[in-house]
């Protein structure tokens, strides 16, 4: 049987206009940037390597945070929105990854028992699977290698892998007691979580 391999793909480009143009991926939590959190997370629950795409601060991103062996992508794009990101990103895995687990910089409450609850149901390059929080769909989401061309070719703005996922089943993952879902938006959203 074919070996499966999951990187993290870790989409950290956001400008974080409604922040007031604060990039998300340096926004402090708990004492480090939120980038750092979410390659922690990443490595944590297990995923077989990680690529993070950066876009607004890039320079900034790379001299503050601390991203170990992850391998970082610049998307000079990012203001078009998510998808390009999940482009850049998609074209730097590497080879023979049978999946990908595409994870938010911005959701702090996605946790390494997310991702692993995550992994363990990957069977193979046909898979599609995310987390659910309550029964509703949510972040993180793995794709299945199969899946590749359909999402490059569907994938517009924000709305990144919303046009595949919708065409066909998706396996949810119970995550309602071990994680939340929730993504850094408002100034409201940064209160909740303690971010200054």
């Amino acid at each position: 049987m074919t070996e499966l391999r999951v990187p993290a793909l870790v989409l950290a480009a956001g400008g974080g206009s409604r922040l007031g143009g604060r990039p998300k991926a340096l926004l402090p939590y708990r004492g480090r940037p939120l980038l750092e959190h979410a390659l922690a997370v990443a490595r944590d629950g297990g995923c077989d390597g990680v690529v993070a795409v950066l876009g607004a601060a890039a320079a900034e991103v790379r001299e503050r945070a601390d991203t170990g062996d992850c391998l970082l992508v610049d998307n000079p794009d990012w203001r078009t929105g998510l998808s390009s990101s999940l482009r850049a990103g998609l074209a730097a895995l590497p080879a023979g990854a049978s999946a990908v687990l595409v994870l938010l910089v911005d959701t702090p409450g996605v946790t390494a028992e997310a991702v692993r609850r995550l992994l363990a149901a990957h069977a193979g390059r046909t898979d599609l699977a995310a987390c659910a929080y309550a029964g509703r769909r949510a972040h993180p989401v793995l794709i299945g290698a199969a899946h590749f061309p359909e999402l490059l070719a569907t994938s517009t703005g924000d709305a990144g892998a919303r046009a595949l996922l919708a065409r066909h089943p998706v396996t949810l993952v119970d995550c309602t007691h071990v994680a939340v879902p929730d993504d850094l938006d408002t100034p409201a959203d940064l209160a909740r979580w303690g971010i200054d």
